[in-house]
């Protein structure tokens, strides 16, 4: 699995990127299936954090927060894309 972080109109801090790294070692489980996850946080006058995972057999899926704080859009981000994956998941073993 491929982990591409950026941080837009913002420096990311270290302590921000390791907090990242454990919310993203929650979808450990689904780490075989994943291709290419990307985030991307951005500050403006709050943060977004948007987050595209793309799978191996080529479905996409995009996801998108916005919090006042990093963290908690972070959380709010990986909770939604854990709930998809796991839903796609699903999908793909009721396939089979």
């Amino acid at each position: 699995m491929n982990i591409d972080v950026k941080a837009v109109h913002f420096t990311l801090r270290d302590d921000t990127r390791e907090y990242l790294d454990r919310k993203i070692a929650r979808i450990h489980n689904a780490e075989n299936m994943i291709v290419d996850l990307l985030v991307t946080l951005t500050k403006d006058k709050d943060f977004e954090a948007e987050a595209t995972v793309n799978f191996r057999w080529g479905v996409s899926i995009h996801v998108k927060e916005h919090e006042f704080e990093l963290n908690a859009a972070i959380d709010k981000l990986m909770d939604v894309l854990e709930t998809k994956i796991t839903k796609e998941k699903e999908k793909v073993k009721e396939k089979r």
